[in-house]
């Protein structure tokens, strides 16, 4: 009898239930949105119990549209948003909204451990920056402005580990999300007393650590019953959704690369030891693979700034694909081909919300350079282009000193134009492999981390049955060479306009 891993995906907008064979199958997914609150200029939260209601109405709605006898799924599996903080009483119901990963208020709090310790040696314990969008920030926040609402927490969570109370009633996290937290100390996967102390934090409001293919118990009859699932269903954590996503795309052994093209993008790669840059241009995440690390760098604005540009100037593709019944990406790219390598002497710097990797610079803004009267629309499409992809290059470059790199797979929405992976390939030097599933990272990572905490699985290797490959892109020779030196000056530009950025 067919055996099957329900795993949830709790992203920023909503939550995606996927449900898998054991094969490896993608057999069906459901979809569940929720709110998001922005206000007060940098403060973002929302409902846990929204998170909740997503995850109840996408499992019974999957469960029943694919006719699945709830007793068939193996094991319930988790990918979440990370660096949040969610403060629950002992029963695990929220105190407070959730501050989420992208909420800014702690600007103060980070200030105070910045009195007890350096960003570079907070870097060196932690493998992060110390910043306000982290969760021990934001804890020392509700302490300092809701002392109430910090004397009631039992623990902070971050969303998966919240739907895993609920499900179980126990409350962990894995060492992702526990990366994630701000507190971790990432070569010795525990949390840090030397941190929590600077912090001022109490240590006990802090879930167990336990690793992602931990199963944390199985689910209550009261969950049974709001899920649609069968009482005593495993649950396993799984983790934060940029780490399962590295499962999910295949980077699961020392070396083994991706690139993942979203609004925002990012390049991971997988190490056995933290990889420290010296200008703490990247950061490291503890692995969902026990064993591992996965090294990053992310950027704010990628395929958000191809967005940009389709809706500011790129009025007249829009027209003719709603005429057509085509996307407007259609006739940009094809506006991209007709240009060349360079984008005929046009810069973009794609500083459009700031910039994390690898500027940290939240002052950055974007910029078209080089612009002469011969340029055409398609230059400036096809400069887009280029500058999220160099800015990536510039990630790559700074992985690529401390292992070989020479293949990328990529995922992502970005990742559906093939003049776009072109460009990755040639700007990279690098070979570009692009799977059937471009938006199902998350997801399967989670899923193959349940298989493998209930034994379905004996190692991660599985992912392999779960990825075809469909495009394989191999870079130009001529195009490489021609892409080094405007590298070079795309990398000036930044610098040469970084005081002009500062002026608002």
């Amino acid at each position: 009898m067919t055996k099957y891993i329900l795993a949830h995906d709790l992203g920023t907008s909503g939550n995606k239930a996927t449900l898998f064979s054991e094969n490896g199958k993608l057999i069906g997914s459901s979809v569940y949105s929720y709110p998001t609150d922005y206000f007060n200029g940098t403060w973002v939260e929302q409902d846990a119990e929204d998170w909740w209601e997503a995850v109840c109405i996408t499992s019974k709605e999957l469960i029943g549209s694919l006719g699945i006898n709830p007793i068939d799924i193996a094991v319930v599996s988790f990918s979440g948003q990370m660096m949040g903080c969610l403060c629950v009483d002992k029963s695990g119901n929220p105190l407070r909204k959730a501050i989420i990963w992208a909420d800014q208020r702690a600007q103060k709090q980070v200030a105070q451990i910045e009195e007890f310790i350096t960003q570079k040696d907070f870097y060196h314990i932690v493998g992060h920056r110390n910043t306000a969008s982290y969760g021990i920030q934001k804890l020392m926040w509700v302490r300092d402005h809701e002392p109430e609402i910090y004397e009631q927490t039992y623990k902070t969570l971050n969303a998966k580990d919240f739907i895993v109370s609920r499900l179980t009633g126990n409350f962990y996290t894995d060492y992702s999300d526990g990366n994630s937290n701000g507190c971790f100390d990432l070569v010795n996967l525990k949390w840090s007393d030397e941190i929590i102390e600077y912090a001022g934090i109490d240590p006990d409001k802090l879930p167990e650590l336990k690793p992602s293919t931990f199963v944390a118990g199985g689910v209550i009859k009261k969950a049974a019953e709001a899920t649609g699932l069968a009482e005593g269903t495993p649950v396993v954590i799984g983790g934060g959704d940029g780490v399962t996503a590295s499962v999910g795309a295949g980077s699961i052994s020392p070396g083994k690369t991706y690139c993942c093209i979203g609004t925002s993008a990012w390049i991971t790669t997988a190490s056995e030891k933290p990889i420290f840059d010296e200008e703490m241009r990247t950061v490291t995440w503890a692995h969902v693979v026990p064993g591992l690390y996965a090294p990053n760098g992310t950027m704010q604005t990628a395929g958000g700034a191809y967005n940009w540009l389709k809706n500011t100037i790129c009025q007249y593709e829009i027209h003719e694909a709603e005429v057509n019944g085509k996307s407007p990406y259609d006739y940009m790219n094809a506006q991209i081909e007709q240009s060349s390598v360079g984008s005929n002497g046009v810069i973009f710097l794609p500083y459009l919300l700031g910039e994390r990797a690898p500027r940290w610079d939240a002052g950055a803004k974007g910029a078209f350079i080089g612009l002469k009267s011969e340029n055409q629309r398609g230059d400036l499409i096809r400069s887009v282009l280029e500058g999220v992809t160099m800015n990536l290059s510039i990630i790559l470059d700074i992985l690529r000193k401390h292992m070989d790199i020479d293949e990328l797979l990529v995922v992502g929405g970005g990742a559906k134009g093939a003049v776009w992976r072109q460009i990755i390939a040639d700007i990279n030097n690098a070979k570009v492999i692009v799977p059937n599933l471009l938006e199902e990272a998350g997801s399967m990572g989670a899923a193959v981390t349940g298989g493998v905490g209930v034994g379905m699985y004996k190692d991660f290797s599985i992912i392999n049955q779960f990825i075809e490959i469909n495009h394989v892109h191999t870079p130009n020779t001529e195009a490489v060479l021609a892409y080094q030196p405007i590298k070079k000056i795309f990398d000036n530009c930044y610098f040469a306009l970084k005081d002009v950025f500062a002026i608002d």
